[in-house]
């Protein structure tokens, strides 16, 4: 699984993608970059957590992702917050997981 966290600067969620590592599976891709990296991300990930900060731009983002058949979803801000590895990382694993299967 390719998880691609978007933001609005990149620091917590540099330090998130971090804690999220300790919880992934070896094989599993995790990136953390600002929304203006977005369209040169989105094709190598499988679902996209977007962070509160970019909230104004979900329904694009949201858009994007769902027309290129990505998962994309708001970060849970709790877990954002604590900068919570296991919760952020269960987050996008449902979220894959929830994805039609071709």
């Amino acid at each position: 699984m390719n998880i691609l966290l978007i933001c609005a600067a990149g620091m917590t969620t540099s330090i998130l993608v971090n804690n999220m590592r300790k919880f992934a599976d070896p094989s599993d891709k995790i990136s953390a970059y600002p929304l203006v990296f977005l369209s040169e991300h989105i094709q190598d990930c499988d679902v996209i957590l977007v962070g509160p900060q970019t909230s104004h731009m979900f329904k694009v983002i949201e858009d994007e992702a769902k027309a290129l058949g990505k998962g994309v979803a708001m970060m849970d801000p709790t877990a954002l917050a604590k900068v919570d590895g296991a919760v952020m990382y269960q987050q996008a694993k449902d979220l894959y997981e929830s994805l039609p299967k071709l």
